[in-house]
């Protein structure tokens, strides 16, 4: 088959050839995240490869320091889409060898097509597809596999195929790192204490369980002795925050658009648990290493088989609900009845779980380390 595919290729395409690769995700937080594996993967097979990637800014952050990237590019202007003609401009002077879409749009497959790039990788099932010239014929929307498996799969038409576990490098910086320590020592929380990040908003990525009932579970989680809950948010979500912090009578400190992504890692790294909607910080702490206890629905295209956090250290759940209801559907501003469904007392069960997994996982480490 990978010789077949080889013959079909102008010869300029082969991968013997290939020497600079775009890499294209444009779209939110958490994509970007399950993309940077491919990264390592695609320096293993081309090591000398000049290796760039097409993103929008305000996720460009989460790949600074990266050392499997030579060079990002930008889709936007942090107000607006780059003129398409500046942007096709921009990209050929670049004389890119190979692009791999992993996020299609038809402007971005158009993009790609008129910058005139030998070998264009992307779906086959878009009614745009005839633009790329090497096709991956997997829907996604079936919820098969992860994302991140799905984004690995585009590999195949470079000859690259992924060994051992999936390499998410996300660099911390020590003004990042120090920033988070000067912050929690001022909140009065210190290694003795056992730090819950609860995020209770989704972006709009994803149906929510409320915020109500983030504020009832943080009350219970806050009743653990030296427990302390920070609620983090971006702009926009603080009311959501707010809710958490009535339930607990204020006993839950928020952190509503005070940092910065690497920022927000160094705190995700810093505590012992991470609880959320499906949204991108889930997958930032999954990446991190941080356990992760993850609230999905139960329609398909937004499961946890495809969106869950990519980790060992996890407790999902999912609403008892038939696949793919629809109660929910068209009601903006209303609670999801069907996510409503999860009880605050089996997210504290299944986080109590996690946290005592944990202590177990580094109490071995001690004793074998």
């Amino acid at each position: 088959m990978w010789s077949e595919l080889l013959l079909s290729l102008p010869e300029a395409s082969r991968p013997d050839r290939i020497e600079r690769i775009l890499i294209v995700r444009t779209d939110r937080l958490g994509d970007v995240i399950l993309t940077l594996p491919l990264l390592p993967t695609l320096r293993k097979c081309f090591p000398d490869a000049h290796i760039s990637m097409l993103l929008r800014r305000y996720t460009g952050e989460i790949m600074e320091g990266n050392p499997y990237v030579n060079e990002l590019l930008w889709y936007d202007s942090g107000e607006g889409l780059i003129p398409f003609s500046a942007m096709r401009r921009a990209i050929r002077e670049q004389h890119f060898d190979a692009v791999i879409v992993v996020y299609p749009t038809l402007r971005l497959a158009w993009l790609m097509f008129r910058t005139g790039i030998p070998l264009r990788i992307g779906t086959g099932f878009r009614y745009y597809s005839f633009l790329f010239n090497s096709k991956v014929y997997e829907h996604r929307k079936d919820a098969k596999r992860h994302e991140l498996e799905y984004n690995f799969s585009l590999l195949n038409a470079l000859g690259c195929t992924a060994n051992g576990q999936p390499e998410f490098h996300i660099h911390i910086p020590d003004d990042a790192d120090k920033k988070v320590e000067q912050l929690l020592q001022s909140l009065g929380i210190t290694s003795k204490n056992e730090i819950i990040i609860i995020h209770p908003g989704s972006g709009g990525s994803a149906r929510e369980w409320g915020g109500e009932n983030f504020g009832m579970l943080a009350a219970k989680l806050l009743a653990r002795e030296g427990t302390r809950v920070l609620v983090t948010g971006g702009r926009g979500e603080e009311r959501k925050v707010a809710e958490v912090l009535i339930a607990t009578k204020g006993l839950a400190i928020p952190l509503v658009g005070q940092l910065n992504i690497k920022e927000l890692a160094a705190l995700i790294r810093s505590s012992n648990l991470f609880v959320s909607n499906s949204t991108g910080p889930m997958h930032l702490a999954a990446a991190l290493g941080v356990p992760v206890v993850g609230l999905f629905p139960q329609i398909t295209a937004m499961s946890p088989k495809r969106w869950g956090p990519y980790t060992g250290k996890k407790r999902v759940l999912t609403p008892d609900k038939p696949i793919d209801c629809k109660d929910c559907l068209g009601k903006q501003g209303v609670p999801c009845t069907c996510m409503a469904s999860i009880t605050v007392e089996q997210v504290f069960n299944a986080a109590c779980d996690l946290l005592q997994e944990q202590r177990v996982r580094d109490k071995g480490t001690l004793i074998h380390g």
